[in-house]
């Protein structure tokens, strides 16, 4: 049976720098009625797991480590014993929300993850956080962005640990380069294509958006 994805929202908050601010988080499962790996474990395990339904999780991979993100990582991954997966360079972001527990795996810019006959490839976006990753399935026509991108703009730069042209490099270098019917699951808010994305780049690079 051919890969597939399922999704869910969930809402919590997300907190850094002393702030904290509400928010609705996309999770993203990928595969098929056997297997499947998930992307972003945010507010609501119970969400995710009927998802899951009762597949075995191969993975949980993390486009970042900010705490919207991986707050309930751990827990899933004790409820279904699979392995949290992450960019080594977003060590120091997951200890603030998790400082007693390591993810077990690291994430590495073209690593591929298979999942139910499809590949995962991972692309290293740093930008909105040094170690934010985007996942691309040529098969099914779709990268998730986690927050490297949205249908509204790049992701936000503002605190700790970004850097906005760090983030239009990647933007750039690694996702508009993707065929431009691929379909942009990203972390918040709704879904675009690299086509739609396009036209608007070079406007949200000048105004600093």
């Amino acid at each position: 049976m051919a890969a597939r994805i399922d999704h869910t929202t969930t809402s919590g908050t997300f907190s850094l720098d002393g702030q904290t601010f509400d928010v609705d988080n996309n999770a993203w499962v990928v595969g098929d009625d056997t297997e499947c790996v998930v992307i972003d474990v945010p507010h609501d395990v119970e969400a995710i797991k009927q998802l899951i339904a009762g597949r075995t999780v191969l993975a949980i991979l993390a486009t970042h480590a900010h705490d919207d993100h991986v707050r309930k990582a751990p827990e899933l991954a004790a409820e279904v014993g699979a392995p949290i997966f992450l960019h080594p360079d977003d060590q120091e972001l997951w200890r603030l929300t998790h400082p007693d527990r390591e993810p077990e795996r690291t994430l590495a810019d073209r690593q591929v993850i298979g999942v139910a006959g499809t590949g995962l490839q991972v692309l290293h976006t740093p930008g909105h956080a040094p170690g934010s990753v985007c996942l691309y399935s040529a098969d099914l026509g779709t990268v998730f962005t986690g927050d490297t991108l949205f249908a509204g703009g790049p992701g936000a730069t503002g605190r700790s640990y970004s850097d906005f042209n760090v983030l239009v490099e990647s933007i750039r270098d690694r996702l508009l380069t993707l065929p431009e019917v691929t379909t942009v699951h990203p972390g918040h808010g709704e879904s675009t294509t690299v086509g739609e994305v396009l036209p608007q780049f070079e406007d949200w690079v000048a105004r600093g958006y």
